[in-house]
């Protein structure tokens, strides 16, 4: 009798790295005030959601985007100051470019390297593409170690390296001598992820003339449109050549090319929002030294990240109060206890202050 053939599930055939991971956590948010993942807590004005509602209803969906996106294009350079010079790289969020890089680059033995503790998806992605990922530890400050970071790079010889300027979820912007020493000893691609250009009000974008292995990589989600799911990147256009074979051919849709062309047309209407969220950091700033149990660490992007006594105590009475940050402790060992506050409307920061004093 002809017996069926054992049927293989997924812990037999997924790779034994990808069983190990765990999957990037995003928690229900439904009713709660939102501080855990520092989006912009402005809506657009109506007159430019009604001038939007109208271009959606004119756009053909029924057909694919333009890969090479060349209105988008045109205005990312003229809004940012990317020169012709240079190529472009545009992807569904930031996530999917470092995602991108990572596969391209991906040879045998191949190291990414970042510093610890920084955005999750650099480590992440290393694993999925198998490229060997080296993580090089930050001081119980957070600062960066200059020295130990080079003499990782000269140990490692990496194929890329990842700096988030500012880095999350620290929040705090490397100096800028010592980023220009691992553009200097890097033997790769150096990516300064630059998410959260606009509140911080520095950028190598300028110099990319410099280095002929810089990519500075950015996203609009920070300036207010997160929901649209864009990122770009800039270098030199050798790099940018290679990169976009990895590229899917419709990876931003034509709601998104569109969206983002037509509101960044009115960027002094985003980068208003943005310095409201400087201004509330300030104030969050103000108001945390006064919590004596909440330690605050200096931040130049949209968030602050605090240490607290118990952080699943705290983060539990937020929660019961309906406000959502982002508990890392059990992450990385120099985040113990760590909360990362969004910065929020003044309203929502109040809350959470009051609660944070009664909850700390």
């Amino acid at each position: 009798m002809k017996r069926d053939p054992v049927k293989l599930g997924p812990g037999d055939l997924v790779r034994e790295e990808i069983l190990s991971l765990q999957p990037y956590h995003v928690a229900p948010a439904t009713g709660m005030i939102k501080l855990d993942a520092m989006e912009n807590p402005y809506r657009l004005p109506e007159p430019l959601r009604v001038e939007l509602g109208r271009l959606v209803s004119s756009l053909p969906i029924n057909r694919y985007p333009d890969p090479a996106a060349p209105e988008l294009a045109a205005r990312l350079r003229s809004t940012f100051g990317i020169a012709e010079e240079f190529g472009l790289l545009i992807g569904n969020g930031s996530d999917e470019i470092i995602q991108i890089v990572a596969h391209a680059l991906a040879r045998p033995g191949a190291v990414l390297l970042a510093p610890e503790p920084s955005f999750a998806m650099y480590r992440m992605n290393a694993v999925i593409a198998r490229l060997r990922y080296v993580g090089v530890p930050l001081n119980a400050d957070f600062t960066l170690d200059p020295a130990r970071f080079l003499d990782a790079i000269a140990e490692h010889r990496p194929a890329v390296v990842f700096l988030a300027y500012p880095n999350n979820p620290t929040g705090n912007l490397f100096p800028q001598a010592a980023v220009e020493a691992i553009l200097a000893a890097a033997p790769g691609l150096v990516v300064l992820d630059e998410a959260y250009h606009v509140f911080a009000g520095r950028t190598f974008m300028d110099r990319l003339g410099e280095y002929p292995n810089l990519m500075v990589m950015r996203t609009v989600s920070k300036l207010g449109l997160a929901g649209v799911r864009l990122g770009y990147a800039a270098a030199r256009a050798q790099w940018i050549r290679e990169l976009d074979k990895v590229r899917p051919p419709y990876n931003v849709s034509v709601l998104a090319q569109a969206a983002a062309e037509r509101l960044l047309a009115h960027i002094d209407v985003l980068h208003g929002q943005a310095e409201r969220i400087k201004a509330g950091r300030a104030a969050m700033f103000d108001g945390l030294a006064g919590i004596p149990s909440v330690e605050a660490f200096p931040s130049d992007a949209n968030f602050v990240l605090v240490r607290v006594r118990d952080a699943a105590a705290v983060d539990a009475r937020l929660r019961a109060r309906n406000i959502l940050v982002r508990n890392f402790h059990g992450s990385h060992p120099l985040l113990a206890n760590c909360l990362r506050l969004t910065v929020g409307t003044p309203g929502e920061n109040e809350l959470l202050l009051a609660a944070l004093a009664e909850s700390a």
